[in-house]
């Protein structure tokens, strides 16, 4: 496996792939993988001629008050896992070579982003979007793996290769779960015993209403956001949100709807924790 810090070595290595008419695939991540990450890896592996792996803490998706300084960091693991499920290449910039001292262009998407996490984040997405810019320019892939833990991610980075015409396939790979249930996350390493059986209750609460949804009915969706937020609420986490909209455009949900994201983001101790499902209403009508 190679391991690159210079954008114009990966510029370079990237354009000598494409001349061989070799199929590029790139999984960005922020490092300290994990089987998350890993199972992003072994997707983009079976189509890949070149398989690039992304590793950089992202500043600009960070507010002042949030974990940038403390967020998990092991890049020999890293090596490792990425060595282990057959990287080609490990692109791990540092801060300066990503952006300029007076770097001022930024990506910013304006109708996706508001919602869920952009609400109490709200430069979040445009630090997300500026940096996959950045990534895609970079590394010059075919297609892109994302996971589906981070949903409107994955449908925000769809819609800015749709509108700015970046010829990458954006492809959404399953949620990977711990034995418990947890949604696995770089940050669960923040929980304690106790927080992180405390925090089953979020997988608990949205796996309850995706067995129940007959009973709940979809129409109710009051119904169903409360019942989620007084589980997590009632093991002690601090609810973000809790929202429910149409999962391929996340307006809220209708008659033409055909599929749905129930959502939710919820603090326990130090550790932010995301999490969602998605349910095809066809499958049960």
């Amino acid at each position: 496996m190679r391991i690159i810090k210079k954008i114009s070595e990966m510029q370079d290595l990237s354009r000598q792939a494409r001349l061989a008419r070799k199929r590029i695939g790139v999984v960005p991540t922020m490092g300290f993988l994990h089987a998350g990450h890993t199972s992003l890896i072994d997707r983009a592996r079976t189509e890949a001629d070149l398989l690039i792996v992304t590793l950089f803490v992202n500043p600009t998706q960070f507010a002042p008050h949030e974990d940038l300084d403390t967020y998990p960091r092991d890049f020999e693991q890293d090596c490792k896992l990425c060595e282990d499920h057959g990287v080609d290449v490990l692109f791990a910039p540092p801060a300066e070579e990503m952006y300029h001292p007076d770097h001022s262009v930024w990506v910013n998407e304006e109708k996706l982003s508001g919602k869920l996490c952009g609400a109490s984040r709200p430069a979040f997405f445009r630090g997300v979007c500026t940096v996959v810019s950045k990534l895609f320019n970079i590394t010059l892939p075919d297609f892109a793996v994302f996971g589906q833990k981070d949903a409107q991610q994955a449908l925000i980075i769809k819609r800015m290769v749709r509108d700015l015409n970046f010829p990458v396939e954006i492809i959404t790979a399953p949620l990977i779960r711990e034995e418990g249930g947890l949604a696995m996350s770089s940050r669960n390493r923040y929980l304690s015993r106790e927080e992180r059986l405390n925090a089953l209750s979020i997988s608990q609460a949205l796996k309850q209403v995706e067995n129940h949804i007959v009973e709940f009915h979809i129409n109710n969706k009051q119904k169903i956001m409360e019942s989620i937020s007084k589980h997590i609420t009632n093991a002690g986490g601090i609810v973000d949100y809790v929202s429910i909209y149409d999962a391929e455009t996340l307006d809220d949900i209708s008659e033409k709807s055909s599929k749905i994201l129930i959502a939710c983001a919820a603090t326990f101790g130090k550790a932010r924790l995301i999490d969602n499902v998605v349910l095809d209403l066809d499958a049960d009508k």
